[in-house]
């Protein structure tokens, strides 16, 4: 009995570090990777058990807009930058106005595994799901009528949202307004189904 546990203990650090060692082979930036996920994830999950584990609305509110907060500042200063080059940001310049910059790295031909297709994907999948499930959260939120939790959840969508709303505009081409991207995109169409 002693040998089976043994050997089953044994099975499961192998099966551990055997997906250790497959996500640091396929990942050029593992930490980040794994710090874009943490916060998120961790928010998520704090939110939703966080009544058995503590009793103060107080503790609980301050733990999660803490994870939000760090999750918002990793995915806009490193997470974005690293796994797929995109970073966005305020500026103010002389005459006291506001202007926002997005940037998108170019990648070159010899820097093309800069990061790879795996951490791309991770990385747009967390900035895509999480506000999907923040604003279920609003809405279950709004429904059961738990309304103090309200206010966190609207963070939550806040923050998540201005991060995705500044990566698709990186994306899209920095500076370049989202409409004329867009029309662009639908006169293409057009004249491809001209042709038909």
């Amino acid at each position: 009995l002693i040998f089976k546990t043994v050997l089953k203990d044994i099975r499961s650090v192998s099966i551990l570090l055997c997906l250790h060692s497959v996500f640091f082979f396929f990942s050029r930036h593992p930490l980040a990777t794994f710090f874009h996920l943490f916060f998120r994830v961790s928010a998520i999950i704090t939110y939703l058990f966080c009544d058995w584990f503590s009793n103060s609305f107080v503790a609980c509110f301050v733990t999660i807009l803490l994870l939000l907060s760090f999750d918002f500042w990793s995915v806009k200063n490193v997470t974005g930058r690293l796994l797929v080059g995109l970073r966005w940001w305020n500026q103010i310049d002389e005459d006291g106005k506001s202007h926002w910059v997005f940037e998108a790295k170019r990648v070159s031909i010899v820097n093309k595994t800069a990061s790879t297709e795996a951490e791309a994907r991770i990385f747009w999948l967390g900035l895509i799901i999480c506000p999907v499930i923040w604003t279920v959260f609003f809405f279950s939120t709004l429904f059961s009528l738990k309304l103090k939790w309200l206010a966190l959840v609207i963070a939550g969508i806040s923050l998540q949202t201005a991060n995705l709303y500044g990566y698709i505009h990186c994306k899209l081409g920095g500076q370049k307004s989202t409409s004329r991207v867009t029309s662009r995109f639908f006169v293409t169409a057009d004249n491809e189904n001209t042709y038909l």
